[in-house]
């Protein structure tokens, strides 16, 4: 492959997933590479417009790559099927609602309604989280093929003290999902946030993302029956609009898989 392009491409993930603007030396730093090297590539992104300046030269994203990403997006017709559902979720348990597909071994946030509470867990639409260790993704996880697990380490990372550590204790958790309907996640990514989650399926009745809540823990537990409830009917209003012609038959057929 072109690695001129290669360099080019990670050099402007890099700038897309900083949270400040970075200077020619800290990137220098980063990729280990001539500093006329970086420069050069920088130059072409810039020539491109996907990256600009700030005041005080150094190198940030323009909002090229956002313009980008929301005509993809637009493309996903899951999200604008899931719009009304998930307002609707949101208005009855007042927690943050997101959509969510998997990705690998991690869940990438869709779209998302803030809750109308003072105190919120922080997330963010595009942002990304290890699987196992959020509802959605364990929502997500308990309906892939049987062997989606097989390429996780069987040591997982810890994030909290709450982390599922082993593959096989990820596989009993996710058996359980697919009994209970619904995943629960107990403070697994962030010590601070729990979330409650259930999957999607769309006409096929593959499963197509997941909806759920999410805020600080001590909520998401005092409310733990009514939010299962309430993200299980969003999950079935949702998959619905998506063409699934019945929601608990769908489900049904996943319970008793190993």
């Amino acid at each position: 492959m072109n690695t001129t392009l290669l360099k080019g491409l990670k050099m402007l993930e890099v700038l897309a997933r900083s949270e400040k603007s970075r200077s020619i030396s800290e990137l220098v730093g980063e990729f280990e590479l001539p500093k006329s090297n970086v420069h050069r590539t920088l130059g072409a992104l810039v020539e491109a417009g996907f990256v600009q300046q700030d005041a005080a030269g150094r190198y940030e994203c323009t909002l090229k790559l956002f313009e980008l990403g929301s005509l993809i997006t637009s493309r996903i017709d899951v999200r604008s099927k899931s719009e009304a559902a998930m307002e609707r979720l949101a208005e009855v348990t007042r927690e943050a609602v997101h959509l969510a597909v998997i990705d690998g071994a991690d869940v990438v946030y869709l779209h998302k309604i803030e809750s109308s509470e003072p105190i919120r867990a922080y997330s963010r639409v595009g942002g990304r989280a290890p699987a196992y260790c959020v509802a959605s993704g364990k929502a997500l996880l308990a309906y892939q093929s049987g062997d989606y697990l097989d390429d996780f380490p069987d040591e997982l990372t810890t994030y909290t003290p709450k982390t599922l550590t082993t593959k096989s204790d990820l596989s009993r958790e996710l058996k359980e999902v697919r009994g209970d309907r619904v995943a629960v996640n107990g403070g697994e990514w962030r010590e601070e946030v729990g979330g409650v989650g259930a999957v999607v399926f769309d006409h096929n009745d593959q499963p197509a993302a997941a909806v759920g809540v999410s805020g600080p823990i001590d909520r998401i537990r005092a409310n733990l029956d009514s939010n299962r409830e309430k993200v299980l009917i969003a999950a079935r209003d949702i998959s619905r609009a998506l063409g699934c012609q019945d929601y608990e038959r769908t489900i049904a057929r996943w319970e008793g898989r190993e």
